[in-house]
């Protein structure tokens, strides 16, 4: 952060210098471009720069207000808000949250047993799409990883997880082979449904080919 009178002295060398902002920066040693850029506006608007210095916050309030309404319709779940949003960090949307809604901590911290059933729903999905480890997983969402299994299998089955571990495991080209199989057999029911609709379009035809002969006879 940098004083009025650091500021100040800024944009008038800058003045003095032709607006040459790279030149006045070597000379000073500060700021960045933008920075000066910005004080420069600031100073033209106003003609005067202001007494303090306030950055400006990376996110809007209204980004602020949609992360955390994301975040308590799923039941709090800061990883998937994070990862569905494409911005904050789980200790921003965490502050977001209790600044918001001091009373949401409660879901946070508390037994498994009190989760609400978007809460779960959402641990699966984050367990299920996880790129990393499990553990992590957990840490993120703040509950245990022996819960995290425990929802997968009541929302999933116990068979779900020697799927994801088969899928894990096998390279690109193994699940490509046995993808083959599958793709062949619905190419032939494709098939098979188009000869069913050619068949019935031709009895179709024919069936109002003769009721037009009779009724014309």
């Amino acid at each position: 952060m940098y004083s009025y009178e650091d500021r100040r002295r800024a944009v008038q060398l800058d003045i003095r210098l032709g607006k040459g902002v790279g030149l006045t920066i070597r000379q000073l040693g500060y700021p960045t471009k933008n920075a000066l850029r910005s004080w420069h506006r600031e100073y033209e608007q106003r003609r005067e720069l202001p007494a303090g210095y306030v950055r400006q916050p990376k996110y809007a309030k209204a980004q602020k207000e949609q992360a955390v309404k994301h975040d308590l319709e799923i039941g709090r779940c800061l990883l998937v808000t994070i990862k569905a949003l494409g911005y904050a960090s789980r200790t921003l949307l965490s502050a977001w949250v209790q600044a918001q809604h001091p009373e949401a901590r409660a879901l946070v911290v508390g037994r498994s047993k009190e989760r609400s059933p978007a809460m779960t729903k959402s641990a699966v999905i984050a367990l299920c799409m996880r790129q990393g480890s499990a553990k992590a997983v957990a840490q993120d969402l703040g509950v245990s990883r022996p819960s995290l299994y425990i929802w997968k299998n009541q929302r999933l089955g116990h068979d779900a997880s020697a799927s994801m571990k088969r899928q894990q495991d096998s390279s690109p080209s193994q699940q490509r082979d046995e993808l083959e199989p599958q793709l062949e057999a619905l190419r032939r029911n494709v098939r098979r449904l188009q000869l069913e609709q050619d068949l019935l379009k031709k009895a179709n035809e024919l069936l109002t080919k003769t009721w037009a002969s009779t009724s014309g006879s």
